[in-house]
């Protein structure tokens, strides 16, 4: 809602059920009552089974006319079914009392004395009268599921309930808001008043003292209103960074439509996380105990705490990294609170080296199959301390386009197309494996004879290739392309990599030349690509003599994986669980 004097001059409050009173007009921009019986059903049921707990229903938002009437902006449904509660208990002399409110209408008169009557003869008249008296129905079924002597009891408990425990959060917007322009936003846009825009009006909210206030106070409370109003726009401004965003959740921004929402989750503690206006609930509660400056200043303090960390490259990258593998951010604030920054790195390390979990040589076991996650989370923790690590810049790991992909593990080089079963599949195999076998650098005469003839064999079959022939081809080529010698490492974290996995299916089984130049090619696209594993397809953990661009082999593997656990230079060491013979020494 972007009226500020909608927010300013808003009052709001948690109002029982019981003490909602006077006339409510529904407005000709809105269509008249259609609740089913599942709704009224719900509502009586969440009620009823609540019990003695604090129930809160979605907002009522109303504006106060000159003659005393609210305008009903939102809440139609709901403020309807509550009078028909009331309506049944009294007219089956289940509760003796008096309608707290009524309910009445621009463009149907005649629903407002309907409502009076529910009168079966007449309820398919039109269609709000037919919704009207179905509600009614159901509501009488519901208290008809009991007992003919249970049913008092239930209604007193029910009355009960609707005065003490359920409540409404009662919106009154400003006489100078556009109620029409709010209608729509709320019900036509379907955007419902988020906890954000309810703790705003809380915090801005004019509190005047029965004539009391004195001009220098109006006006310091003005002034603080406006300063809550900018630095409420600054954050929310900061929150819309998108590196800054998945720096600190994995959550995607559209989850949080106001993103300071995101800094008031972190606060509100205490608060049953299913309600879905906990957080509105946790300030309500606050300020019950505390002032809007005091308040809002935990508010800037939180904040101010997650921009210092972001700005700090180091903490960046340990936090971004545990906050990325689905560790709590709140618990991290909470373990923060008075220590040092070093005792805190120090504390982030331990976290981490838990969340691997494992010694050097566990590292280099772990296999594709059998410890997937494992392998991501070493491999992301790779790439982010290998982006850490790089001195004299001010580059930082983009966790905002590593939570835009859908990562997959990838062997940097494929020992079979086995898994590929269609034709299409086997096409695009042979084509990008044939521009391998024509570019590649033919280590003698022998390989380039073998190559030129499976060249030749690819050119002659593509069009036509069936799986015999494919699989017995992919083998060949596959057998031409890779080293010869031990495959006992192929599938294991020495052998692979975070690639995208929008990639198709046989490009994954492709051999590590083929893989090579699609790399290039996306890294030309500006497509963005992990560190690491663009330093694997580029030979830049390669401390062989051979230097064989166009292989991946026995010896690559290992000085992958060197890079990662060595003691002396890998990039992991720190983060790695000692082994028995360190313990040992």
């Amino acid at each position: 809602m972007n009226d500020k004097s909608a927010i300013d001059s808003t009052r709001l409050e948690l109002r029982p059920v019981g003490q909602i009173t006077g006339r409510f007009w529904v407005p000709a921009y809105q269509r008249g009552y259609r609740w089913g019986p599942e709704e009224v059903r719900l509502l009586l049921s969440d009620i009823w089974e609540n019990k003695d707990n604090n129930y809160c229903l979605q907002p009522v938002v109303v504006r106060r006319h000159p003659d005393d009437r609210f305008e009903l902006i939102d809440g139609q449904q709901r403020l309807t079914t509550l009078y028909l509660i009331f309506f049944y208990m009294k007219e089956k002399r289940l509760q003796n009392i008096e309608m707290p409110f009524s309910l009445e209408y621009e463009t149907r008169p005649r629903s407002r004395e309907y409502l009076k009557s529910l009168d079966e003869a007449t309820c398919e008249e039109n269609i709000d009268f037919f919704h009207m008296f179905n509600a009614y129905q159901t509501i009488d079924k519901w208290f008809g599921q009991r007992q003919a002597n249970e049913r008092q009891f239930v209604a007193n408990k029910l009355y009960g309930y609707l005065y003490e425990r359920v409540q409404v959060i009662w919106y009154e917007a400003d006489q100078d808001v556009d109620s029409t322009a709010l209608f729509r936003r709320l019900n036509v846009g379907r955007i419902p008043l988020t906890n954000a825009e309810l703790v705003k009006a809380l915090l801005l909210a004019r509190r005047t003292h029965q004539g009391n206030e004195n001009q220098g106070a109006s006006e310091t409370h003005n002034h603080r209103q406006l300063e809550i109003a900018g630095q409420w726009d600054l954050i929310e401004r900061d929150l819309h960074d998108d590196g800054f965003w998945a720096f600190l959740t994995n959550r995607p921004g559209s989850d949080y439509p106001t993103r300071i929402e995101f800094v008031f989750d972190l606060l509100a503690t205490g608060i049953d996380s299913k309600d879905p206006f906990r957080i509105f609930l946790y300030f309500k509660n606050e300020l019950s105990n505390s002032s809007v400056s005091a308040l809002w200043g935990r508010v800037l303090e939180r904040f101010n705490l997650l921009k210092e960390w972001y700005d700090d490259r180091d903490l960046f990258h340990k936090i971004g990294y545990l906050v990325a593998i689905g560790k709590s951010l709140t618990e991290l604030i909470a373990i923060s609170e008075g220590l040092t920054k070093s005792a805190f790195h120090s504390v982030l390390d331990e976290r981490i080296r838990a969340a691997v979990g494992l010694t050097s040589e566990e590292v280099g076991e772990l296999t594709y199959h059998q410890d997937g996650a494992s392998c991501n989370r070493v491999l992301l923790l790779f790439n982010v301390e290998s982006v850490r690590r790089l001195k004299y810049q001010r580059e930082r790991y983009p966790f905002n386009e590593h939570k835009k992909q859908k990562w997959t593990l990838e062997h940097i080089h494929a020992q079979n197309a086995e898994t590929l079963n269609k034709k299409e599949q086997w096409q695009e195999w042979l084509r990008e494996h044939r521009t391998a076998l024509v570019d590649v650098a033919m280590p003698n005469l022998s390989f380039a004879d073998r190559a030129r003839a499976l060249v030749t064999e690819i050119d002659t079959v593509l069009d036509d290739v069936d799986k015999a022939t494919f699989e017995r081809m992919s083998r060949d080529i596959t057998e031409l392309l890779s080293e010869r010698g031990s495959e006992e490492s192929m599938h294991t974290i020495a052998n692979l990599a975070l690639l995208t996995g929008g990639q198709n299916s046989a490009l994954s089984n492709s051999v590590f030349e083929v893989k090579r130049r699609k790399i290039i090619e996306m890294d030309r696209e500006g497509r963005y690509i992990p560190i690491c594993t663009r330093r694997a397809f580029l030979k830049y953990y390669a401390e062989s003599a051979s230097q064989q661009v166009h292989f991946w082999s026995k010896a690559d593997r290992q000085d992958y994986l060197n890079a990662m656990i060595s003691p002396d230079h890998g990039v992991l060491s720190a983060y790695l669980l000692p082994t028995e013979k360190g313990l040992e020494t």
